[in-house]
């Protein structure tokens, strides 16, 4: 495990497997951490260079009381990849962590990703009031803003630990592991309310669609079948991105790389080969 330290003083805590070759950088999701990637560090080709990072709020990373926004995220990312010195890199975002690549790609453009992945992320979480009904379907909308308001209350209230616990277990469908549910519990533990609640807010306000149809490096966009993010979404996803490919893992929910490592560690692996 490193540290660097932002522009802002923030303290992140990242990892880098320091092997040959272009450098995927991959980023968690909302309220988790970068040991959702524990199956990919090693799991990928042999020797790959593959960089891991909690943001800001989360995991091992410092919990300030500022800068809970995808932007602020985004700028973070920048810092870690001129950091490590990354003129060329590929970029793999899960949940939130396609949000924060896409942000990214609307500051500071696409000239030095080599490769995207994106996995299980509407383009849109919360249905806002200036989109129409076509518009909210498409993009994979969640629920309305008075959900996104309902459910934020609920996570910065008294019980709020039970909250962020039925929110996980929200994300996963069928018979999944105990131990598995119990793990990404723990590892959403890590996020207080302070930073999490505005982050969600941010997050799920924002409507990335007028970004991808910019994306012009070749995407790979994934979907799962079981997922509570509806497979539609990520096929108009990769529809709007020109060029991008599609993959759905039908029997897996939000957290592929988790549920199946060995079989998106393939599918990843061969887009990035």
């Amino acid at each position: 495990m490193h540290e660097l330290t932002t522009n802002d003083g923030v303290r992140l805590a990242y990892r880098d497997s320091g092997g040959d070759g272009v450098p995927l950088v991959m980023l968690h999701g909302w309220g988790q951490t970068q040991e959702m990637f524990r199956h990919q560090v090693e799991g990928l080709a042999s020797g790959r260079r593959v960089v891991t990072v909690d943001f800001r709020g989360h995991g091992r990373s410092g919990k300030p009381r500022h800068g809970y926004r995808v932007a602020r995220l985004a700028r973070d990312v920048l810092g870690l990849v001129d950091h490590l010195g990354l003129d060329a890199f590929d970029a793999l975002g899960w949940s939130m962590g396609a949000s924060v690549w896409w942000s990214f790609v609307d500051q500071h453009g696409t000239g030095r990703i080599r490769r995207l992945v994106l996995v299980d992320q509407p383009a849109a979480v919360a249905a806002v009031p200036w989109m129409t009904e076509t518009e909210q379907h498409e993009s994979g909308a969640l629920f309305d803003v008075a959900g996104l308001l309902e459910l934020g209350a609920a996570l910065a209230g008294p019980d709020g630990s039970e909250a962020r616990e039925d929110f996980v277990r929200s994300m996963f469908s069928g018979d999944t592991d105990p131990d598995l549910i119990a793990f990404v519990t723990e590892q959403i533990r890590s996020t207080p309310a302070y930073a999490g609640v505005p982050l969600l807010f941010d997050h799920c306000a924002q409507d990335w669609c007028d970004v991808l149809d910019r994306i012009d490096v070749p995407t790979l966009v994934i979907g799962c079948g079981r997922s509570h993010v509806d497979p539609a979404s990520q096929r108009f996803i990769a529809e709007r991105i020109p060029g991008a490919r599609l993959h759905v893992f039908p029997a897996s929910s939000h957290f592929p790389f988790l549920e199946n490592p060995g079989a998106f560690n393939a599918v990843v692996e061969e887009f990035l080969s």
